[in-house]
């Protein structure tokens, strides 16, 4: 049975792809600081193939423990390693909290780099194997009111560029999403220290969101296709348009906080 361990499975894309693969018959692994949320997840999955582990992803003694756990129920195996967790970060940059500032680098891509670099053994010892890591649109083009967030998915981006060349002759695959909007729980982060919250700045932007539904089809195809990067939803495709045939047009768009 192939396996598959999910951070940020506590809810939104992590949930969504859980419950896909677990409906495809694969082994779930659900990995997450919510304690609640991993709860709920796990009640929406057969208990025989579906274990749960409280982690924090910025911990190196937190992944160890998790992939030694979770490849233990699953006989070995580490089919795919999805490193889904992230945090938003959203507003002007100059009032951003050096507080946030770091929880979004640790976790967005220390997060990330240590699920990488400690998965690796199990990774390569299961034929096949895939890393898929979360990115974003906000990878695309670096994204006016949300630097943060956006330089740190360009770290997921660059870092899942050279994983896939380095690690092709272990016959490890290494793909990203980048998504656009998504109604997840990380949209009730408030910006740029106001009372608004990111989902209410995208509502009055006029940008649409995309179903975690329609996220979770897309990790299935990126696991099981030969794609590097999938763009998932309409403003991710846009924006990938735009900066390759468009790239002045989309730099006065920002200019104006239009992105």
């Amino acid at each position: 049975m192939k396996a598959i361990l999910i951070t940020g499975g506590a809810s939104g894309i992590g949930r969504a792809v859980a419950q896909l693969f677990s409906d495809r018959g694969w082994r779930v692994g659900l990995a997450d600081r919510d304690e609640a949320g991993l709860k709920a997840t796990a009640a929406m999955l057969p208990a025989d193939r579906t274990t749960s582990h409280f982690m924090d992803v910025r911990s190196p003694e937190d992944w160890e423990e998790v992939l030694a756990e979770f490849t233990q129920a699953s006989g070995g195996r580490l089919d795919v390693l999805f490193n889904n967790a992230g945090v938003a970060v959203g507003g002007p940059f100059g009032a951003a909290s050096l507080e946030d500032i770091d929880r979004a680098l640790d976790v967005n891509i220390k997060g990330v780099v240590y699920g990488a670099r400690l998965g690796h053994p199990y990774l390569a010892a299961t034929p096949g194997s895939c890393l898929l890591n979360t990115a974003s649109a906000a990878g695309i083009y670096g994204t006016a009111g949300a630097a943060i967030y956006s330089a740190t998915k360009f770290a997921v981006r660059g870092l899942t560029e050279a994983l896939d060349g380095e690690w092709a002759g272990e016959g490890i695959r290494v793909r990203s999403l980048m998504p656009g909007f998504i109604d997840t729980p990380l949209l009730t982060a408030a910006v740029g220290g106001s009372n608004r919250s990111v989902r209410e700045t995208v509502v009055e932007a006029g940008l649409e969101f995309t179903p975690v539904e329609v996220v979770a089809e897309a990790a299935w195809s990126a696991v099981h296709g030969d794609r590097l990067h999938t763009l998932v939803g309409r403003t991710a495709r846009r924006l990938a348009f735009a900066s390759r045939w468009m790239p002045g047009g989309l730099r006065k768009r920002m200019r104006l906080g239009r992105g």
